[in-house]
């Protein structure tokens, strides 16, 4: 059942589910949550009718082992979940880092910490999505600000997952997962990158596939596919099995590191709205945008020289884009719905050039317009 080219009326949560099938996602495993249960819900629906897998897990941590067990077999496979979830899949995120398992993670967010205020909108997990599982490890996350984008970007989130070989978050929010709008939606074949290939090199258990190919991502071949190889949490030499040389667990760390770092340019993008002459930047990402922005062209309206700066790749953060703009400003405002967590990274990357300020909301409604109005006002006065 094709949905492309036409209009339809949708839940930024239906639009991910739909967005993840159009990009190949055939298995998905996961554990009922609000706000993203109608994810589990959809593709309990939807992946039949196209040859998938759905299962309910019995807690978030098995979601995660099961997702990440589907894609080394071959399946291009996703979860979803919320704060409390999103917690417990942790230590499966940070395996699938380490044994470089592509797969999509789904957070919608809602306020916290604990089990807090489960249908209200939050942007509390933001550091969460950088340094949830313990170690130094790579990431890569995303968040939309529409239904349309959430559909185009999740299919984005699993074109990068199978390009660098690691699990990408999806960094959702209430917002943007329970908004409808009327959408239509693009040709999924024009978005879409099939990285499922992989060839190996002479040689016993070196043919696996930890053998890099090129300088930072290796290749790999799904499991019962002829080739034999080991797949560990721990430190691992190039054939997959444990190792405790120094040597080759520093150039494994590394390499883990660095096939993110040296890829920014292909992996980050903003959205810079009426920047060019702008004075004042606000900087928010996900959800918050639809507020920013009609704060934005409101004050414009008043003739105040004000633009949006909105991270879509919110990890790497993009600060070459950020450090590119600051000569032109003379204030940011940074806008999101937790204590500021973004407006932290911010901060590093200004370091002091530009005068930073904040906005946030932590009592579960969503910050209006007018306080983003009043706020800009106060920073020019």
């Amino acid at each position: 059942m094709s949905m492309a080219k036409k209009a339809v009326l949708m839940q930024g949560n239906e639009a991910c589910v739909e967005g993840a099938i159009a990009a190949g996602m055939r298995f998905y495993a996961g554990y009922p949550i609000t706000p993203s249960t109608e994810i589990a819900e959809q593709c309990a629906l939807r992946l039949p009718q196209v040859g998938g897998k759905f299962i309910q897990m019995e807690d978030e941590l098995a979601s995660m082992a099961a997702v990440l067990g589907a894609s080394a077999a071959g399946i291009k496979a996703m979860t979803a979940t919320s704060g409390p979830g999103f917690s417990l899949k942790q230590e499966n995120i940070g395996y699938g880092c380490m044994a470089e398992i592509p797969c999509v993670i789904v957070d919608v967010q809602r306020s916290g910490p604990s089990t807090g205020l489960p249908t209200s909108p939050s942007q509390g997990d933001y550091m969460q999505a950088r340094w949830g599982t313990h170690g130094d490890h790579p990431v890569i996350a995303l968040s939309p600000s529409s239904v349309l984008e959430t559909y185009t970007l999740v299919i984005r989130a699993f074109n990068l997952s199978e390009k660098y070989r690691t699990p990408v978050i999806f960094l959702m929010d209430e917002i943007v997962g329970h908004m409808r709008e009327g959408v239509t939606l693009p040709d999924p074949s024009d978005l879409i990158v099939n990285k499922r290939k992989a060839s190996f090199h002479d040689g016993a258990y070196k043919r696996c596939y930890y053998v890099p190919e090129g300088q930072y991502v290796p290749a790999m071949k799904p499991f019962g596919a002829g080739e034999r190889y080991n797949i560990t949490g721990l430190a691992h030499d190039i054939s997959g099995f444990p190792t405790n040389n120094n040597d080759q667990a520093g150039a494994l760390y590394t390499r883990l590191m660095e096939k993110i770092d040296r890829n920014v340019d292909d992996i980050v993008r903003v959205q810079e709205t009426m920047l060019d002459d702008a004075d004042t930047a606000i900087v928010c990402f996900g959800g918050t945008a639809r507020a920013v922005m009609s704060a934005v062209e409101e004050a414009r309206a008043q003739g105040m020289k004000v633009g949006m700066f909105r991270p879509i790749t919110v990890w790497p953060f993009p600060e070459g884009h950020l450090r590119a703009r600051l000569p032109g400003l003379k204030r940011i405002l940074v806008v999101e719905h937790n204590y500021g967590q973004m407006f932290l990274e911010v901060q590093r990357v200004v370091a002091g050039q530009t005068p930073v300020e904040f906005l946030g909301r932590l009592d579960g409604t969503v910050i209006p317009p007018a306080d983003i109005l009043e706020k800009l006002r106060r920073m020019e006065g």
